[in-house]
């Protein structure tokens, strides 16, 4: 099978180029390389471009014959988003148009799309699942559940078979230590953890202390990288028998607090985390744990790495010898 990997040197992207190359496929990575790194990447061809050059499109399906697309490449920060938004439904809607006409012009009936937790905002329930309400509220969960609308549009209109994969938190890193968490800036929990353990950066931010949890902090269900590239290959080979549009939730089906993972990177580190409180952000729900069963089901998907030390451990190991 020849899968383009669209955002493949990416985070989640570089690891399942590694994993789809070890289980024998033919690999070919699209990125633009703005938060990616070309280093992440390994042995698979990397073409350089933009979802929103439609011509680099066009040049890409017209040389290479594919069986399926991973769709990765999206704007993902959620106050930029909110700060940002037209930039935000730019890339992330209109980007994956360009990609999914010029499937259509190639006669590729198959895409893993990159969706979110965010497409749900806010919300009581305990955990959720994929019947869940989707009420996204910033421009980031709003651009990613316009494209799953798309998406099932175009399997009614265009036979186009989809899967749609709502992760939860991504964490970690591939045990090897060799690829991992690598952004400028970085926004996301785990790695400004372990960067403040590290001396790399001052005193980590906690944004807001008073919501409506335990200990007053977010909660959140951490999912590690590597059984977020399982769920993917699988997704691939799901569609092989099945039609239409399908949307699975990816996550461990437990949260954490952000004072409980910075606990936990203290027990991991050795170290004590520095840090300081900072005013709410805006768009933040105060819980997002997730649901799985409807992959573990449909999909055979079962993840691996379920303690969240086990999954911090991977990251430090990473973020302690940093290569990119």
């Amino acid at each position: 099978m020849k899968v383009l990997v669209c955002g493949g040197a990416g985070y989640i992207g570089s690891h399942l180029v590694r994993l789809l190359a070890s289980k024998g496929c033919q690999v070919v990575v699209f990125d633009n390389l703005l938060t990616g790194h070309r280093e992440a990447v390994g042995d698979a061809p990397l073409i350089e471009g933009d979802l929103l050059d439609p011509d680099a499109l066009r040049t890409l399906f017209a040389a290479h014959r594919f069986d399926a697309v991973v769709h990765l490449c999206a704007l993902s920060e959620v106050g930029a988003s909110v700060t940002d938004p037209y930039r935000y439904y730019q890339n992330n809607v209109t980007g994956t148009l360009n990609l999914l006409d010029a499937m259509r012009t190639a006669d590729v009936d198959k895409l893993v799309f990159s969706s979110t937790a965010a497409v749900y905002g806010y919300t009581n329930a305990t955990i959720i699942d994929e019947h869940h309400p989707t009420q996204p509220i910033n421009p980031y969960g709003a651009s990613k559940l316009m494209v799953e609308r798309i998406l099932s549009d175009a399997a009614a209109a265009y036979g186009l078979r989809s899967v749609a994969l709502r992760y939860f938190n991504a964490a970690g890193a591939d045990p090897a230590g060799d690829i991992g968490e690598s952004h400028h800036p970085e926004t996301h929990l785990i790695p400004n953890v372990l960067r403040s353990a590290l001396g790399r950066s001052g005193a980590l931010k906690i944004f807001g202390d008073d919501y409506p949890t335990p200990d007053g902090t977010c909660v959140r269900d951490y999912i590690h990288v590597n059984d977020l590239a399982i769920a993917h290959q699988k997704a691939i080979d799901f569609m092989v028998d099945h039609a239409g549009a399908e949307v699975f939730n990816l996550g461990n089906g437990q949260g954490f607090s952000v004072s409980e993972v910075i606990a936990a990177a203290a027990r991991v580190t050795g170290s004590d985390i520095p840090f300081e409180w900072s005013p709410r952000r805006a768009g933040d729900a105060p819980v997002l744990v997730a649901s799985s069963i409807k992959a573990r089901k449909q999909l055979d998907w079962h993840p691996e790495f379920v303690d969240i030390d086990g999954i911090i451990a991977t990251a430090w190991r990473w973020h302690s010898h940093q290569r990119y």
